[in-house]
């Protein structure tokens, strides 16, 4: 076995091995509960999670409402029901063995409101909570008043003192630890700032060190560093372990505890998984969040590359060389574009991308009609999913709106996600994906299509690989 000594994770000694939060009923009670019974850090998503009637049958999720408002309070009554089930899950499962933490986003619609509402319902039951997306500052007060640690996700030193300089401070004894994501390698929203270059990725050892060396200046030599992203075999990671320079680490798995029995996700998602290739993660910005985000390139991103590319500047008055005039949308307006891109939208149209969107850019993109219908649909469904959200310009302030026009050049983030873990073909939804899932495929663990348990493979990881 590989020389792992435990260390202390709210508030007791466990295996450095943490199972990743992950999305909408990604990593639920099941698979968090079954982690944490092998002495690790179990995570489930509290975004959006499945609850279930009195005969374990899941709820669907419908809404009723009218209006944008009146839905997202029913989301967020899910949200809450849904967390508490999967809290009483995974506690269950565990035993008494290890840590149960709960992921959120912070950027998710009302996630204080259904923070305070899942650690009120499942009182003792959740340990921790990780929260990303944003700049949680608030998560510090949450958690601590329920007597919950707290592990805010952060991509640099920079973010974390922010962090602790505004909020953390305050809270120092519940700061269970600090979670650094590699957003070049992590799966589903990333932490790259604008001076980051995406395709320049940079390696996590000197980052993580910076965050070390922030944190010792603020009294947290022992705080726990938890690494994410890109993290496979520990033995790419001996160095790192036991390590007086970088103090406690623990390593967080996001992409390989998919591929396990207890992964609710789909038998389709699981043998996509296994057949990934390398370069077959893409680093995106088509989410709704505004955040890049990581996901397996297939038909739905596919679409979302097509769509953008086929997009011009407009003007409403013929300005330089936006001199020809094209109509567009059902009442035939004039705008004026340059004459090149009048020709591109002629063999456009001819393929029968006929149908013209405008974006808050100043632009607009050109899909089919039933790609149109589908856009203007989702849009009006729109149930408030996020804090904010451009692809149907839903925010949670009193206007209701961020006072933009929708973006379709983006999409519902809620639909997507929901429709791939509850069974939706892998190839036409989001599929988020650390960037190393391509290694499942030479992965000899994994040969001849091998899933394992859970407990396989924390004791799998405990080898080295």
């Amino acid at each position: 076995m590989f020389a792992l000594k435990p260390i202390v994770i709210s508030g007791r000694e466990v295996l450095p091995l943490v199972e990743g939060g992950k999305g909408i009923a990604v990593s639920n009670g099941e698979s968090s509960g079954a982690w944490a019974a092998t002495g690790g850090v179990g995570t489930f998503s509290g975004v959006n999670a499945d609850s279930y009637d009195e005969n374990g049958n899941r709820i669907p999720i419908v809404y009723h409402g009218k209006t944008r408002r009146d839905r997202h309070e029913e989301l967020i009554a899910y949200a809450i029901q849904g967390g508490i089930a999967q809290a009483r899950i995974a506690h269950d499962i565990a035993g008494g063995a290890g840590r149960i933490h709960m992921n959120v986003l912070w950027e998710m619609a009302a996630a204080e409101r259904v923070l305070h509402g899942v650690l009120e319902g499942a009182k003792g039951l959740i340990h921790g909570v990780t929260c990303g997306a944003g700049m949680p500052y608030r998560i510090a007060q949450v958690a601590s008043s329920y007597g919950v640690y707290y592990y805010p996700i952060v991509s640099s030193a920079r973010a974390f003192k922010a962090l602790w300089k505004r909020a953390y401070h305050k809270f120092p004894e519940w700061l269970g630890g600090v979670v650094y994501e590699d957003p070049w390698l992590a799966g589903g929203h990333n932490g790259l700032s604008n001076s980051e270059d995406p395709q320049r990725p940079e390696p996590p050892r000197p980052r993580v060190l910076e965050l070390r060396e922030a944190m010792r200046e603020l009294g947290l030599a022992t705080t726990p560093i938890f690494m994410a992203g890109g993290v496979w075999w520990l033995a790419e990671w001996a160095d790192w372990i036991d390590n007086p320079e970088l103090g406690p680490i623990a390593f967080q798995f996001g992409t390989r505890p998919l591929l396990t029995r207890e992964s609710p996700i789909s038998p389709g998602w699981k043998q996509r998984l296994l057949d990934l290739g390398a370069g077959d993660v893409f680093l995106n910005r088509y989410s709704p969040t505004g955040f890049y985000s990581s996901a397996v390139s297939n038909r739905f991103l596919h679409e979302l590359r097509r769509r953008s590319e086929r997009q011009i500047a407009f003007s409403v008055e013929p300005v330089g060389e936006l001199n020809a005039s094209l109509s567009i949308g059902p009442r035939g307006r004039i705008v004026y574009v340059t004459p090149s891109d009048l020709a591109r939208t002629e063999g456009w149209q001819a393929g029968g991308y006929t149908e013209a969107l405008r974006t808050p850019d100043s632009t607009v993109v050109f899909v089919d009609p039933p790609k149109a219908q589908e856009i203007r649909a989702d849009q009006l469904a729109c149930m408030g999913c996020l804090s904010a959200c451009q692809f149907s310009n839903w925010s949670q302030n009193e206007a209701g709106t961020t006072g933009r026009l929708p973006d379709p050049r983006s999409y519902c983030i809620q639909k997507t996600l929901q429709d791939i873990a509850h069974g939706g073909e892998v190839e036409d939804q989001l599929m988020f994906a650390g960037h190393n899932a391509f290694r499942f495929r030479d992965d000899p663990f994994y040969s001849n299509g091998f899933i394992p348990t859970v407990r396989q493979l924390v004791d799998r990881l405990q080898t080295g690989h």
